[in-house]
């Protein structure tokens, strides 16, 4: 990843999403070093299930996706600390490699300082990199299971979904698998207390765009100014969150020479997080040429995994 890309992305997306209507952002911008602190925090919240949903399906099954999968390599996208995959890890008693893949180079460092630390013989490939616009792999032995877990799949609008499946399936040779994890629909007032919590750290972490903007952008953005919404989209079965405008204000970007006007109760849309039925993700799945072959959730049926095998 060349060095000036995600600043020359974060450009473009910013220009292109500010001066749009609707206005938007895409939610990848939320990760700096205190969005991520954020998001952790998010995760403990006893509004967020997703994170425990899926955590619990890796814990009891993750020897039934080894046995499955079979891998050699594990891929992972989005890897962050690799913390969640160590399940997937310890399973798989064959495994050679480890390809974490984030564009964040210090979380890269750090979880694979660790795993060389704690496996000695697992071979770590680290690449820096956008998920949305994958490299080539490193030549590393087959078969090859590509995870991409925590349910990021639905910040992906339906197009952006379809081209990112069949960019993972370019990848895959003939019997490599696709692991895919997926937040199910369900009652709407969970699904927006888990977007809306009660002590208003996922408001703090939408906000926190802003404040990358500001930074890495000479913004004049006040995050107090904005509102933090989320709403349940039923036709579209997923969440959206905004920004709310509280007064009528205007925005300067120097280093984009741009002025941006914002009207009193304008909303800027941050995420959208898509939910998701069975039928629905075999569909996908189906059209981007990867075989569905097992699915697994948690207790409560809140969330699924699903493994899909290259034909």
């Amino acid at each position: 990843m060349p060095e000036d890309a995600a600043d020359a992305a974060l450009r473009a997306d910013v220009r292109e999403g500010l001066t749009g209507s609707p206005r938007t952002l895409p939610p990848k911008w939320f990760y700096d070093a205190r969005g991520s602190e954020l998001f952790e925090e998010i995760t403990a919240l006893p509004e967020y299930y997703p994170t425990r949903a899926e955590r619990e399906i890796l814990r009891t099954r993750a020897g039934e996706i080894a046995a499955a999968s079979g891998a050699r390599t594990l891929v992972e996208l989005g890897s962050g600390s690799s913390e969640k995959t160590r399940h997937l890890i310890d399973a798989l008693t064959g495994l050679h490699a480890y390809v974490p893949v984030d564009v964040s180079e210090s979380a890269l460092a750090l979880a694979g300082r660790a795993l060389a630390a704690e496996r000695p013989g697992l071979e770590v490939h680290a690449l820096i990199a956008d998920f949305t616009a994958l490299p080539a792999l490193p030549d590393t032995p087959g078969p090859r299971l590509v995870a991409f877990l925590g349910g990021t799949v639905g910040n992906l609008l339906p197009a952006e979904r379809a081209a990112f499946l069949a960019s993972v399936r370019a990848l895959l040779a003939p019997g490599d698998a696709l692991l895919l994890g997926t937040d199910l629909v369900k009652d709407e007032r969970v699904l927006v207390r888990a977007y809306d919590d009660a002590a208003g750290v996922t408001a703090a972490f939408n906000k926190n765009v802003l404040t990358v903007i500001n930074r890495e952008l000479g913004a004049d953005f006040d995050p107090d100014a904005f509102d933090h919404v989320a709403l349940w989209d039923a036709r579209h079965e997923w969440i959206e969150m905004r920004l709310r405008s509280r007064t009528a204000q205007t925005v300067k970007i120097p280093s984009l020479e741009l002025a941006v006007d914002f009207a009193a109760g304008e909303e800027l849309r941050t995420e959208v997080s898509a939910k998701f039925r069975r039928d629905g993700v075999r569909a996908e799945l189906t059209a981007a040429g990867l075989e569905p072959v097992r699915w697994w959730t948690d207790g409560e049926g809140r969330f699924a995994l699903s493994l899909s095998v290259a034909r």
